[in-house]
């Protein structure tokens, strides 16, 4: 054929010659723009029109354009419900025997075109074609736009997209634009909720076959992706990161697709990409030829190796939420997100524990779990060397060396080293509550004060400990901890102003406000300041009346859960905390402590006013009301003010006629602990208070210190007006009605 008469064709289409005549490997047809060789003109003037962007062949009824007749008769087909070759078993529809046969192989398996140098088969010659291009580097579309070059047209498709800003198929739902028919389908799936391909061992179903193969390996255990440098070092490994999609089929006796770092192994390349940035702090394919990242945010900046990668993160500057629950609305930027949603409105956990059973609606979770039985902790702090089985915990960790608090609370300025701790702190301005109690109504800010609340209703306490049986409601690891503490007497935590310890980090930091004298939490009504938020929401529970936690046995209600819980061990008789040097068992820790006191002779609580010191918080306060004069407590019956909490019940119990304290020989009945604890001594005769100079013992402790005080001369109730002093509180009051003409 004259070179003439080639080029005369097209040149009356695009005014240029673009082809010359050359024997090239037995295609004697060669385009100047691409160097592709072709054994056919026609081949040749199809290739033509993909370089000029030619398509001249217009479909009437949908206003399309195509490079081909054959694109536009098989478009029309498509549109007409199919061709006249219909396969057997699904009854598709196609415009080519040809096209059928391709087809038919995905119901039969059939493969029968296999790759000769690493002998992966397919179904189709394109697609083998294709995939030689990963072995030889071919890459014959070119982009007009960048100069990028691909091995295949659907990459150079939708490598396009980023400059025309969309493709041709558009969804009808959302409006998104793809390159190709097929993408436009596995996308409207999303919205239809359909998902045609089962998995045969479990009968899951995904939305594409890609998914549904990635999938079936988790059953069959095969993990084809080879990594040919493992044991090159981490970095060399980055860099050679694309040559995974040209690896062969796992060789037998050899861990396929592994970490050449820690020996992880991963099912699929992208699996190990991701894992690898955890070694090399570097990102998969930055700076190399094969991945450079052409993706980039026009708001921020960021870049992308992936298109799909690029368009999740522009939806966070858009707030475009694409995916939307069709059962409560709630809206999504990404697919994986919405699909484990759906997990909560269908129940369906699809990770199951080999071990226990349990199941878990997040791989992530499942991963975790596992680690429990392991005792895997992969990941390790390099200041300190303590080891974590979670990235999360290891990466708060972190903080508690770099003092890092990321979270800023923009009211009132506060850090915070979790954003899950912040979130909860947030609600305290917010004042939402969205955790609701279906039993009682109540609602709560926290997940877990919301979990410890619903056991109060079931009574369930399903963490035990192991050396002393005790169950516990609290739904945090912690809560055991600082439990075998206990049993350890391990206290990590150390005050750095008193060097006192502490067994509980909450513990700590309220004693530290001891020191720095600081109130953060403010209650609403009154304006009393506390150093505890728990403190506070106690203290708020007296202007509202609220007493949440009831005992099951009498029906007495309490505003504190520790008022409870202590009120519960006066029914049961439980005694957990015993003295190690003589024996003595309480059931209250503060009781305990303040009675460890009595041997060590320990008085912390010194008054700045007249230095004298008490073993007992609560006496301490209750002295500084002497010099103060401070009576907060008022009996709502009489108008009485009293300095101590304890004083007001018993005095009230004298208007209700309540005498909750009974003697368990004779019957009589008391309205005070103290009261029918001195009455039994009559029964017992026991008289535990004895005086250390003359030796004579008492059954009373009010009755031992006005007698040691026959020895020291002390007088400490002294008369303001005449002067005189007296020992016991009693006299005191005798005498001043001497001068009230009582």
């Amino acid at each position: 054929m004259p070179r003439a008469s080639l080029n005369s064709p097209i040149g009356s289409h695009t005014g240029q010659e673009l082809f010359e005549y050359q024997e090239y490997e037995g295609k004697p047809y060669k385009c100047k723009q691409c160097e592709k060789a072709s054994s056919y003109y026609c081949s040749l003037q199809f290739d033509d029109s993909s370089h000029a962007g030619e398509k001249p062949y217009e479909c009437q009824e949908q206003e399309k354009t195509f490079i081909s007749l054959t694109s536009l008769g098989g478009y029309v087909i498509t549109h007409a419900g199919g061709g006249p070759h219909k396969c057997s078993m699904c009854g598709k529809g196609f415009q080519y025997p040809s096209s059928l046969r391709v087809h038919e192989r995905t119901h039969t398996g059939e493969k029968p075109y296999q790759c000769k140098q690493c002998g992966k088969a397919f179904s189709c010659l394109a697609s083998v074609r294709r995939h030689q291009r990963t072995h030889t580097g071919e890459k014959p579309y070119k982009c007009k736009e960048c100069g990028k070059a691909f091995s295949s047209l659907s990459g150079l498709q939708g490598h396009m997209i980023r400059h025309t800003g969309g493709g041709p198929y558009k969804c009808k739902e959302c409006g998104k634009a793809f390159n190709s028919p097929s993408a436009l389908r596995k996308h409207e799936r999303t919205h239809t909720g359909e998902k045609p391909y089962p998995c045969k061992h479990c009968g899951k179903a995904f939305i594409c076959s890609t998914s549904v193969r990635k999938h079936e390996r988790s059953h069959t255990g095969e993990k084809p992706y080879e990594c040919k440098h493992a044991v090159l070092s981490s970095l060399s490994y980055i860099h050679q990161t694309p040559n995974l999609k040209r690896n062969k089929k796992t060789i037998p006796g050899v861990k396929p697709h592994e970490c050449s770092v820690c020996g992880k192994v991963y099912m699929c390349h992208s699996s190990l990409n991701r894992h690898m940035k955890c070694h090399t702090e570097r990102k998969p394919y930055e700076n190399h030829k094969y991945g450079e990242k052409s993706y980039e945010c026009k708001e921020c900046g960021k870049t992308f190796n992936f298109r799909s990668s690029f368009r999740i993160h522009e939806r966070t500057h858009t707030g475009e939420k694409p995916y939307k629950c069709k059962q409560c609305g709630k809206a999504f930027c990404w697919p994986s997100s919405f699909q484990i949603h759906e997990r909560t409105h269908t129940g369906e956990k699809p990770y199951e524990c080999k071990e226990c059973g349990k199941a878990f609606i997040y791989h992530t979770t499942y991963r975790g779990h596992m680690r429990m039985h392991t005792g895997e902790k992969p990941y390790q702090c390099k200041e300190c060397g303590k080891t974590f089985s979670h990235p999360s915990s290891f990466r708060n960790h972190e903080r508690t060396h770099s003092g890092e608090k990321p979270y800023v609370c923009e009211q009132c300025g506060k850090a915070f080293r979790y954003y899950q701790t912040f979130q909860i702190h947030e609600r305290t301005h917010t004042g939402e509550k969205p955790y609701q109690c279906k039993q009682c109504g109540k609602a709560l800010s926290c997940p877990t004060s919301f979990r410890s609340h619903e056991r109060i209703h079931t009574g369930e306490k399903p963490y035990k400990c192991r050396k002393c049986g005790k169950a516990f409601t609290f739904d945090c690891p912690s809560s055991f901890q600082i439990h075998e503490r206990t049993h350890t007497g391990e206290k990590p935590y150390e005050c750095k102003q008193c060097g006192k310890a502490f067994s509980c980090s909450s513990s700590f930091r309220m004693h530290e406000r001891t020191h720095t004298g600081e109130k953060p939490h403010e209650c609403k009504q009154c304006g009393k300041a506390f150093s505890c938020s728990s403190s506070v929401r106690i203290h708020e529970r007296t202007h509202t009346g609220e007493k949440p936690y009831e005992c099951k046995q009498c029906g007495k209600a309490f505003s504190c859960s520790s008022s409870f819980r202590m009120h519960e061990r006066i029914h049961t008789g439980e005694k957990p905390y015993e003295c190690k040097q003589c024996g003595k068992a309480f059931s209250f820790s503060s009781s305990f402590r303040m009675h460890e006191r009595t041997h060590t002779g320990e008085k912390p609580y010194e008054c700045k006013q007249c230095g004298k010191a008490f073993s007992c918080s609560s006496s301490f306060r209750m002295h500084e009301r002497t010099h103060t004069g401070e009576k907060p407590y008022e009996c709502k019956h009489c108008g009485k003010a009293f300095s101590c909490s304890s004083s007001i019940r018993i005095h009230e119990r004298t208007h209700t006629g309540e005498k909750p304290y009974e003697c368990k020989q004779c019957g009589k009945a008391f309205s005070c602990s103290s009261s029918v604890r001195m009455h039994e001594r009559t029964h017992t005769g026991k008289k535990p208070y004895e005086c250390q100079q003359c030796h004579k013992a008492f059954s009373c402790s009010r009755s031992f210190r006005i007698h040691e005080r026959t020895h020291t001369g002390e007088k400490p109730y002294e008369c303001q007006q005449c002067g005189k002093a007296f020992k016991c509180s009693r006299s005191f009051r005798i005498h001043g009605r001497t001068h009230n003409g009582q």
